[in-house]
């Protein structure tokens, strides 16, 4: 039980991380990972709230907390990168599909970053399939839950 709760503690802290370093920090060192650039369908690659400081803080973020728990400090990163990586992914997706940076996509928005990072618990550590699923889809959903709550606290920019 302590362990899908340290786990659901380090996806909030990849998702999380990110979202109050950027309230922290404002617009200082928010460097777009696709730097600006277009695909060839004439849209941005990721879209500029996609930052080399979100990445890094998040990925950061799960590192400690990995090492405090005492998970090696390798998983922390890559569990953090995974999740973010996922998130990327999921804008990259929104993007080809026309969807602006602050457009709902239910699901897309949600799964590859909490699944992802699942996927190498269930490797590394090892944990039961089910329960890395169970833990990532309950992630996904507190997401959708809280994420207007966060929104109208002014914790977020968007309400999901």
């Amino acid at each position: 039980m302590l362990l899908s709760l340290e786990l659901f503690v380090m996806l909030a802290i990849a998702n999380g991380s990110p979202v109050v370093v950027a309230r922290l920090f404002r617009d200082r060192g928010n460097w777009p990972v696709d730097g600006g650039r277009f695909g060839p369908d004439g849209r941005r690659l990721l879209g500029a709230s996609k930052t080399w400081r979100g990445l890094i803080s998040g990925s950061l973020g799960c590192l400690v907390f990995a090492v405090w728990t005492g998970f090696d400090w390798l998983f922390g990163a890559l569990f953090g990168l995974l999740s973010l990586f996922g998130d990327l992914a999921s804008s990259f997706i929104k993007r080809r599909m026309g969807l602006a940076s602050s457009a709902r996509a239910l699901g897309l928005d949600q799964l590859p970053e909490s699944l992802l990072p699942m996927l190498l618990a269930w490797y590394w550590i090892p944990l039961p399939l089910g329960q890395a699923i169970a833990i990532g889809i309950l992630f996904a959903l507190a997401n959708v839950v809280f994420s207007p709550l966060l929104y109208r606290l002014g914790i977020r920019r968007q309400p999901h």
